[in-house]
Order: C-alpha cells, then sequence, then structure tokens
C-alpha cells in the first residue's frame, strides 16, 4: 500500500532459512531466536542503504517484538545521518518496542514516530496509511 502510495524502492527481507508456513513453528523459532538475541541470516542482503536518506522499515510484531531479522538488517547498514519511519503490523501488541528496537539496532539514526495497523485490518486503513506518510512528509 506505501508503495502505491510513494514513489519508493522496495525491497524484502527474506530469511536465508525460511520461516516455517505453520503458526506454532514460527512462534516457536521467533521465541528461540528472540531468547538467543540470535541474527538470522538474510537470503539475498541489500548491499548498502547509503544512496539513502530516509527508510521506511516494515515488519510485524511477534511476540510483542519487530523479528530478529530487522537487527540483522540494520547491524549490517551504518544509519548516521538517515531518518528511519517504523512501520509494523500486529496482533494484539500495537507499536509494541519497535521505536525503542530501531532506536538502539540504528545508532546515529533519528528514528521517527512510526504506524502500526492490525494485521488483519490493513485494508481497512489506507486513510491512516496516507495519514502518517502525509505527517512523514512523504506525501502530499
Amino acid at each position: 500500500m506505501i508503495a502505491e502510495l510513494v514513489d519508493c524502492d522496495v525491497y524484502r527481507l527474506e530469511a536465508a532459512d525460511p520461516y516455517p508456513t505453520g503458526y506454532d513453528a514460527t512462534v516457536d523459532r521467533n521465541s528461540r531466536e528472540q531468547r538467543d538475541d540470535a541474527r538470522p541470516g538474510i537470503a539475498d542482503p541489500l548491499a548498502s542503504i547509503e544512496q539513502y536518506d530516509i527508510l521506511l522499515i516494515g515488519s510485524p510484531i511477534w511476540n510483542v517484538r519487530t523479528p530478529m531479522i530487522m537487527s540483522t538488517f540494520c547491524d549490517s547498514h551504518d544509519f548516521t545521518g538517515k531518518t528511519v519511519h517504523p512501520f509494523v503490523t500486529y496482533a494484539v501488541s500495537g507499536l509494541g518496542p519497535a521505536q525503542q528496537d530501531y532506536t538502539a539496532a540504528c545508532p546515529g539514526g533519528q528514528i521517527e514516530a512510526g504506524l502500526a495497523v492490525q494485521g488483519e485490518e490493513v485494508p481497512d486503513h489506507r486513510r491512516d496509511v496516507q495519514a502518517w506518510l502525509r505527517a512523514t512528509g512523504l506525501l502530499t
């Protein structure tokens, strides 16, 4: 939806060891990764974010946190001087600690107010997404 509203590059993080398709198996793996402070490998890592001044970083919220693969991504890049706008989908926890997670994971970056939309209701929140994008200055 964001890519439909603003002209932007889109990069999808895929785990080198793909996450399971089943809910319980995904929850189990995510719980282990959080407990172990793991850094899952990325299948096709983005070489650089140097060309970007503004990044919109999106993920689900799993077990009240951003997935550990997001930490892998952030650890792999220098966010100095970058502006980061996090957005998440969730089931029950809203934005959770995403702001704090990205503030810690992106030293030197400016972490702006995030957007949280309940995953099952994303299609119904186009106006909220538009309002958030306007607040970021990315949509006029």
